[in-house]
């Protein structure tokens, strides 16, 4: 995948493209069709297909002290997007000028100047330009007076275990009450942590569960407590795929108030500092609590040990089963 941060500065040959818009947060299951609805129509096109998205996220732009929202870094979007099979991915910065864009001098400058797009392709919900005054009805209306084609991906819904339409916003909500399992079905993968290990009081090695630190920066603060989880080591001479159990929380028990995902990986030796990893949560096991001291800490990390490498091993659970699909036109 190409990435591209310029839209003045896109080469002759990645012109006349077919683009996805959206913010794609966490690259949910609605996400994926409205990207796999643009790679369809590249493909009748024969040509280049791109994602365009912004960072960071609005959200952050307009409400600094907003509370952590984000289902992904640009970092696992990226990757996933690149996974997925996009050829070509435009990053926009989002500050003051793109803010105060008028959404027809978005379509004009970016789409068609920048881009010289042939069809957009974005969800019923899609917003842009100045105070979001830009919807799908400006974007048709566009489309007829510059000549390009549009395409609305409607809702994507399922109702196995209840109606639910595929959105951020129901993620987030899951990830909030601890229901993990709901939130992997409306993103359609694990949902993914990632980042730079970094040094922290060392106190896991000392009771015999070392552990890799990260912390949650922008991103949405699950329900806090215990997990099964993944931890993706990317490369170096530790590169692979680790079952572990993991804490998201503050630790009250050590009178700690930041918040940090501390993963302690099974069957692993070395040292990780530093180094990015990512972890796929698998499945929340209990909630945070305060111990009463060391020892009942340590039996009730064993007893979390247990119960995450019997989730992990549940063919329920098995890794590929939610895998991120790439689309093959």
């Amino acid at each position: 995948m190409r990435l591209f941060r310029h839209y003045d500065a896109i080469p002759p040959e990645c012109r006349g493209g077919v683009v996805a818009l959206g913010n794609f947060d966490g690259f949910h299951k609605g996400h994926q069709e409205v990207v796999a609805t643009a790679a369809r129509e590249a493909e009748l096109l024969g040509a280049p297909l791109w994602v365009l998205t912004t960072e960071p996220h609005p959200r952050s732009f307009f409400q600094l002290d907003a509370p952590p929202f984000r289902l992904s870094t640009l970092r696992t979007k990226a990757h996933m997007l690149d996974a997925f099979g996009v050829e070509n991915l435009l990053i926009l910065p989002f500050d003051a000028a793109l803010a105060g864009m008028l959404a027809q001098d978005f379509v004009l400058m970016v789409l068609i100047g920048g881009l010289g797009l042939r069809h957009a392709v974005v969800g019923y919900d899609y917003r842009f330009g100045k105070g979001r005054g830009g919807g799908v009805d400006v974007l048709r209306y566009m489309a007829e007076m510059e000549d390009f084609g549009v395409t609305v991906v409607a809702p994507v819904t399922e109702n196995a275990n209840g109606p639910i339409v595929y959105s951020s916003t129901a993620v987030r909500e899951a990830l909030v009450r601890g229901e993990v399992g709901r939130a992997t079905e409306v993103l359609g993968h694990w949902w993914i942590i990632d980042g730079h290990v970094f040094k922290g009081d060392q106190r896991g090695r000392t009771i015999g569960f070392p552990t890799a630190n990260l912390a949650l920066g922008e991103l949405l603060h699950p329900a806090f407590g215990v997990y099964a989880v993944r931890a993706v080591v990317p490369d170096g001479p530790q590169a692979g795929v680790y079952d572990g159990v993991a804490n998201i929380g503050r630790r009250p028990t050590f009178g700690k108030s930041d918040v940090t995902l501390e993963i302690h990986l099974f069957d692993f030796a070395g040292d990780l500092y530093d180094r990015i990893i990512s972890a796929e949560v698998v499945e929340f096991i209990r909630p945070e609590r305060k111990f009463s001291g060391i020892d009942e800490l340590k039996a009730q990390i064993t007893e979390d040990c247990r119960t995450a490498r019997r989730i992990l091993a549940d063919p329920a659970y098995a890794r590929d089963r939610y895998a991120l699909p790439r689309f093959m036109p």
